[in-house]
């Protein structure tokens, strides 16, 4: 693949050019009013799951790592900041009548919690998505492409349930899903999706967190690149999944493949597609329920490469 430069549009590029030079949001402008209109269809109902991670803070005790995240990324630290002594002076008391409790959280969401990834996150060359340039990520922040431009997302969703297609409880660390394997899983759960969806694949992979973290880090199921090039010809806004990349991890928690194969290329950086990293899909999966309204919403950090989120399903 030839590295692009900043005014390159060649179709070559996924998505590049597809909603203007100056585009910063990418695949989500596929969520029109009627996209949004469409999705509510799915909803049945009016059952709502979340399908985050909590997030527990790392200062007071070891919580905080029992929930999944991967090795070496800071845990989340919380704090209380008026709680009647223990961090802020004072007594956090208000007129002698009433009390008030404030805290601080701070966490870097890449790989240690439920979020979705900026399309600034990761880039080829000297260019982000669409072939802004990459000299605009700089320490204080992303001035093209950060996560403050994507927006809500409300769409429709479809879990692509591929553990339970197989009938396991999570995929083996070397499973990579290919794009037969997404389009028999579609077939099994009768779905097919369309242009603005939002789809969730299922690997089980989170649960293998508690039983052994060592493993949970290493090799992981995931996409490949034909699965992942199957989703973004079907113009997805988002892709999510329950493991740490979404893509598979070779041994050593590598990503899986080349650089032309890696899914973070593919979807970020071609295509404008947003990832959702670290769902959990266990009580989602549980409904059988293939087809259903989605709503997440990324907090506006200002020159952010991710957000934490609580992606939320009604049925």
């Amino acid at each position: 693949m030839a590295e692009p430069t900043e005014h390159d549009r060649d179709e070559h590029f996924g998505n590049w050019g597809r909603w203007g030079a100056d585009d910063e949001r990418g695949a989500a402008n596929l969520l029109t009013a009627e996209v949004v209109r469409n999705a509510v269809d799915s909803v049945r109902d009016g059952t709502v799951i979340s399908l985050a991670l909590p997030i527990r803070g790392a200062t007071s005790g070891p919580a905080a790592s029992r929930i999944p995240h991967l090795a070496g990324r800071p845990l989340p630290q919380h704090f209380m900041s008026m709680d009647g002594g223990d961090y802020a002076a004072g007594t956090g008391r208000i007129k002698g009548e009433m009390s008030v409790a404030d805290d601080a959280l701070m966490l870097s969401p890449h790989g240690t919690t439920t979020h979705i990834d900026a399309l600034s996150h990761m880039w080829r060359g000297d260019s982000l998505f669409n072939g802004h340039s990459a000299n605009r990520v700089r320490s204080y922040g992303a001035t093209r492409c950060g996560i403050d431009k994507l927006g809500p997302l409300i769409t429709r969703g479809v879990m692509l349930d591929v553990a339970s297609h197989l009938g396991v409880p999570h995929l083996s660390a070397s499973v990579r899903i290919d794009d037969q394997l997404l389009a028999d899983t579609a077939q099994s759960a009768g779905v097919e999706i369309r242009s603005g969806d939002v789809v969730l694949v299922r690997t089980g992979w989170a649960t293998v967190f508690a039983q052994d973290p060592a493993k949970y880090n290493d090799e992981q199921p995931g996409l490949c690149h034909s699965g992942g090039r199957w989703l973004v010809e079907r113009d997805v806004v988002a892709i999510g999944s329950d493991n740490i990349a979404v893509g598979a991890l070779d041994p050593g928690g590598v990503f899986h493949g080349s650089v032309d194969e890696d899914i973070h290329m593919l979807t970020l950086w071609e295509h404008g597609v947003s990832l959702i990293e670290m769902l959990w899909l266990e009580e989602l999966s549980r409904t059988e329920r293939a087809e259903f309204l989605f709503v997440a919403a990324p907090l506006p950090i200002v020159g952010g490469t991710a957000s934490p989120i609580n992606p939320v399903v009604v049925l």
